[in-house]
């Protein structure tokens, strides 16, 4: 029996030695070191021992497993090592090629123009407000001086969600709101920088969906001429220090007296070009001083307080300082179109 474990353990020295890989050393490991291994079948044997070559054949086998255990362990840790000094050669790099450009992102232009303009009025003193987008039959007709079977509201072909609901089709109901949660004292001024829907046919100038911001603002003493001071220093920012203004008379529900405003070209400086139509003027906006009744309706006494309110479309605004023919431009998501605005 001892001559059979030193014969098991030189051969079992012999197949560590020679395994090249993991598989093949687990396998030496189980055939030699496991329960139904041959160093197990000749322990089997020792009930025919005496009692004194009993504990020297046991303590042979200790030994014999234990040499085997080692020496495996051993070339384990030795190919591992050829592996790991393999799997570093060939991954490799070298530390001094240039490292790979990080692509970074910019603000979308039409979210940077809406940022130029909220800038600018924040320093004129009002606040950015924010309303729902689905927005109540109430807050963006009725209130605002458009009831139901006003013929104005053709104007608006509206997305309708039930019969009192519908998707938003300018931020103007913030006007009603806001007045509204102000309880009948001023001063109140915001703009309301938004997502709007109306039912349109998408093309070169027109969107289903499209941005808006409205203005507002209501306090004792409010005349037109204030509001044409806002719009003067508005137009100068976005457009260049050396724009005139002029306001041509419109209508809207919600104003009275309402105006249009148009800027001198910034393309001819009024002279007469392809971008002006030849007039030397460009419609940027609507607005006019707030209506008695939207007043009244939001809990303001007219005789008290009066107010001005603008609305502008940031695309346009966009369109006609940077150079840009479509609108479809803005929602096509076209990366070369992005880029060209990165610092815009």
């Amino acid at each position: 029996m001892k001559e059979k474990l030193l014969e098991l353990r030189e051969k079992a020295l012999e197949n560590v030695k020679s395994a090249d890989d993991l598989k093949k050393l687990q396998d030496i490991r189980v055939n030699f070191l496991g329960k139904k291994g041959p160093i197990t079948e000749v322990l089997k044997g020792m009930g025919k021992l005496t009692k004194e070559e009993r504990p020297v054949i046991g303590q042979l086998a200790n030994d014999v497993r234990n040499a085997i255990g080692t020496l495996i362990e051993e070339k384990r840790a030795e190919i591992e090592a050829r592996l790991l000094e393999r799997k570093l050669e060939s991954e490799k790099i070298d530390v001094t090629l240039p490292g790979r450009k990080v692509q970074t992102g910019s603000h979308h232009l039409l979210a940077s123009v809406i940022r130029e303009v909220e800038d600018l009025f924040i320093g004129l003193g009002f606040s950015v407000a924010e309303g729902p987008e689905v927005e109540e039959d109430y807050y963006n007709f009725e209130a605002l001086n458009l009831p139901k079977d006003h013929p104005a509201r053709d104007m608006q072909d509206s997305f309708y969600i039930t019969e009192d609901i519908l998707m938003r089709t300018h931020t103007s109901p913030m006007q009603a709101r806001t007045l509204e949660a102000h309880k009948g004292k001023g001063p109140v001024k915001i703009i309301c920088p938004g997502k709007v829907y109306r039912r349109d046919n998408d093309d070169a100038t027109h969107s289903h969906q499209f941005m808006q911001i409205e203005g507002l603002c209501v306090d004792k003493n409010i005349r037109l001429s204030d509001l044409k001071g806002v719009l003067t220093v508005f137009a100068k920012h976005m457009f260049g220090a050396e724009r005139e203004i002029r306001l041509r008379p419109s209508f809207f529900p919600f104003t009275e007296p309402s105006v249009e405003m148009d800027i001198s070209c910034f393309r001819c400086g009024g002279h007469g070009c392809s971008v002006c139509k030849g007039t030397g003027w460009i419609e940027i906006l609507g607005a006019g001083m707030v209506h008695p009744n939207v007043l009244r309706m939001s809990g303001f006494d007219p005789s008290v307080y009066t107010g001005f309110a603008f609305g502008m479309g940031p695309e346009r605004i966009a369109m006609l300082k940077y150079g840009i023919e479509d609108i479809r431009h803005f929602y096509t998501d076209d990366i070369r179109f992005l880029k060209q605005f990165d610092r815009a």
